[in-house]
């Protein structure tokens, strides 16, 4: 046996060392991977929830602000301020507005159709 052991080439001998080494390295390199993912998935979660955090918290702000606008928008507080800052501004008299009738949808949308058609 010793002898058939002499005459085999230096090559078949490392074969299965090869083997072990690149099994070892597939099996390391899968688990790595594994890692690095599940790292990524965990940083992207924390990152969703931030951010929905954000989300949120600005939705609050927004509603505040729209509420605030309006009440700073409603005519009586209009006209109150306009007062607070002696503006001399008053309420136009009836001669002044002038009042334009607004389009019908059929108008709108015929003369859409003219412009489309290019007459």
């Amino acid at each position: 046996m010793a002898k058939n052991r002499k005459n085999q080439s230096g090559a078949v001998r490392f074969v299965p060392a090869l083997k072990a080494i690149f099994l070892c390295m597939l099996i390391g390199g899968s688990a790595v991977g594994y890692v690095l993912q599940k790292n990524k998935l965990y940083e992207l979660g924390r990152q969703i929830t931030k951010r929905e955090l954000l989300l949120e918290r600005l939705k609050r702000e927004n509603n505040l602000r729209a509420a605030q606008l309006s009440t700073l928008q409603m005519p009586l507080r209009l006209a109150e301020r306009a007062r607070e800052q002696k503006l001399g501004l008053v309420q136009p008299q009836a001669w002044q507005c002038i009042y334009l009738a607004e389009p019908s949808l059929t108008q709108t949308a015929r003369s859409s159709s003219l412009l489309l058609s290019g007459k």
